[in-house]
């Protein structure tokens, strides 16, 4: 399965950090964060990957054309910002026709992929799409959802100041091949998937629940408290090759 992975933020809640480090190459424990989404999603058995860039774009450039995943990244820059949509719709032609990844490349998230693509496939037949989602402790602060009794998202609530429980997007997705093709049509002038894409979508997105660590590294504090994670390295087993 291939992957869109968002990395072209300006990283502004978490200035001054990301006055000379993009979002997407944020240190924890002691490894680019965009590092540890390569590493895990191939494990996953999912790749290649697209990069989206724009800010501090030669620091992301860099990074992923001197390291080990250089052949199986494909780096678009964006000029001017498309937004989460946006970049979607640019670049249709990469996932050929077939379910895809779109992962905000910003947070940090031990999930097991493989569990989430296998929830993807057992869906309801009617939900064009399956959602990542999260427990947080500051759900004023994230996308809220509401689920019926078989997970499939009823009501969504983007930054209330009152939300209604504590089950957050992730903005971790996987769309399927007939969601991507209404990006060639009805959706094409769209820029952001949390806004205005989501919405559109109520009653047809499933939702996959991840207990594993996952912070949604969207503040200063946030990321303190999670940059001296004990990340290890992850051996690339299974016979992958980079």
């Amino acid at each position: 399965m291939k992957a869109l992975l968002l990395a072209a933020g300006l990283g502004t809640r978490l200035r001054p950090l990301t006055d000379s480090t993009p979002k997407c190459l944020m240190s924890i424990g002691g490894r680019p964060l965009l590092q540890i989404w390569l590493e895990r999603l191939t494990l996953a058995e999912v790749g290649p990957f697209l990069v989206n860039t724009h800010y501090l774009a030669p620091q992301v450039c860099d990074f992923v054309v001197s390291g080990p995943f250089a052949s199986k990244v494909k780096l678009v820059h964006e000029e001017k910002l498309l937004g989460t949509a946006g970049t979607l719709s640019a670049n249709l032609d990469f996932f050929n026709g077939e379910d895809c990844l779109l992962i905000h490349a910003d947070n940090y998230c031990e999930a097991v992929f493989e569990d989430f693509i296998r929830a993807h496939h057992a869906r309801p037949s009617h939900c064009l799409m399956t959602m990542m989602t999260f427990r947080t402790d500051t759900p004023s602060t994230c996308g809220i959802v509401e689920l019926d009794e078989r997970s499939v998202v009823k009501a969504f609530h983007e930054k209330s100041p009152n939300p209604l429980g504590d089950r957050a997007n992730g903005a971790i997705y996987i769309l399927s091949d007939e969601l991507l093709r209404r990006f060639a049509g009805e959706y094409s002038c769209l820029t952001d998937f949390s806004t205005q894409v989501i919405p559109l979508l109520m009653g047809k997105i499933y939702a996959w629940h991840c207990e594993d660590i996952f912070i949604d590294i969207g503040s200063v504090a946030a990321y303190e408290s999670v940059k001296m994670r004990d990340v290890r390295p992850l051996t690339l087993s299974r016979g992958h090759r980079t």
